[in-house]
């Protein structure tokens, strides 16, 4: 199995709607948090050092989102990292929210690194594909995620 970050976030009334619920764009709000503090706790790449100095940047080109239940203001949901593929420019990750045993979201994601100066998708750094490794999947989390 392949490592995951986990991330607890309680949900705030400004998450939410005014059905109660969590308007849905805020998960990818929540989402966009957790890749920034999975690199600065996670992968000890400092996020906002990346972005404003070494000016590369991890847009999302690839989205694809479930939402299974209702989340309520109050109540704190695990959001689970996990990488499903790393690529020479790409990494592809999975993120869940979960509460009580139930799954509330599910995100998978494509993210490729860029120069922010170029506007081009470059090579992920060393330094980050060696921070990488500790998160790459295994051959058995693989075969899970296709069935």
């Amino acid at each position: 199995m392949s490592a995951r970050f986990d991330r607890p976030v309680r949900i705030r009334f400004s998450h939410c709607d005014p059905a109660g619920i969590v308007f849905f764009p805020q998960y990818l709000v929540m989402t966009n948090a957790l890749v920034e503090d999975w690199f600065n706790e996670g992968l000890q790449i400092d996020y906002a050092n990346m972005i404003a100095q070494r000016r590369v940047g991890l847009p999302i080109v690839k989205l694809d989102c479930e939402f299974s239940r209702p989340s309520q203001m109050g109540e704190t949901i695990m959001l689970t990292l996990t990488v499903n593929t790393i690529g020479r420019r790409s990494i592809g990750i999975e993120i869940v929210g979960h509460c009580n045993g139930e799954t509330r979201f599910r995100a998978k994601q494509v993210l490729v690194t860029t120069s922010l100066d170029r506007g081009t998708s470059i090579d992920i750094p060393p330094d980050i594909a060696s921070a990488l490794a500790a998160f790459t999947p295994q051959p058995d989390s693989i075969e899970a995620h296709r069935s």
